[in-house]
């Protein structure tokens, strides 16, 4: 059972083709669209501002959004916020991506099918333009993505829009095995390749 709370008599939404895991935590004002995917320990308090996941998008392991009263954090139309991320009053483009462990901070802007790569700071305020590739601390945009990238950004969502569909169908809390069955099958995730393997370079 999802964890859910209502605060001040708001109460979060979850469309029903969106997949939330049982130990993601929503509070208050949360609105999570259509084919979203919201990982294990994910904490979405909107307790103070408003919290909108838009459809497609996902929202991974241990990710926290936040945001000052009155504000909006948005994550756009298949936007993809990889593991560890921290979202705080901020917005975040159409099919952009923020890595793992980023954080993006008030009032800051990624421009769509952006990508800000893992342990980023996304200091308040920066606006991100559109299709470029931002690392660091402070974070920098260093140039723009080519096609291929963006085509790979894209191509993982709709992995992770799947594992939604996937999610809601078929994964239900059993018991462990005490040991590997003979033959033991794997998961059928589909292909995937790291982008720095894709490039021949670590971005």
């Amino acid at each position: 059972m999802v964890k859910v709370y209502s605060i001040d008599g708001v109460t979060p939404v979850v469309h029903p083709t969106a997949y939330v895991h049982p130990s993601a935590v929503l509070i208050g004002d949360v609105l999570i669209g259509p084919r979203c995917y919201v990982g294990p320990g994910a904490s979405l308090r909107g307790d103070f501002g408003r919290l909108i996941l838009e459809e497609g998008a996902n929202l991974q392991d241990t990710c926290v959004m936040h945001g000052f009263p009155d504000s909006d954090t948005v994550v756009e139309a298949n936007g993809h916020i990889g593991h560890g991320a921290v979202l705080h009053g901020c917005r975040i483009g159409r099919n952009a991506m923020i890595g793992m462990n980023a954080v993006v901070m008030d009032d800051a802007v990624v421009g769509e099918a952006s990508i800000v790569a893992s342990m980023a700071f996304v200091k308040a305020g920066m606006i991100v333009p559109p299709r470029s590739l931002v690392v660091g601390i402070p974070a920098r945009v260093v140039r723009a993505l080519s096609d291929e990238e963006i085509a790979w950004k894209s191509n993982g969502t709709a992995q992770y829009q799947a594992l939604a569909e996937r999610s809601l169908r078929t994964m239900q809390q059993v018991e462990a095995l005490t040991e590997a069955e003979p033959d033991r099958k794997r998961v059928n995730a589909g292909a995937a390749t790291p982008l720095y393997k894709l490039k021949g370079e670590c971005t």
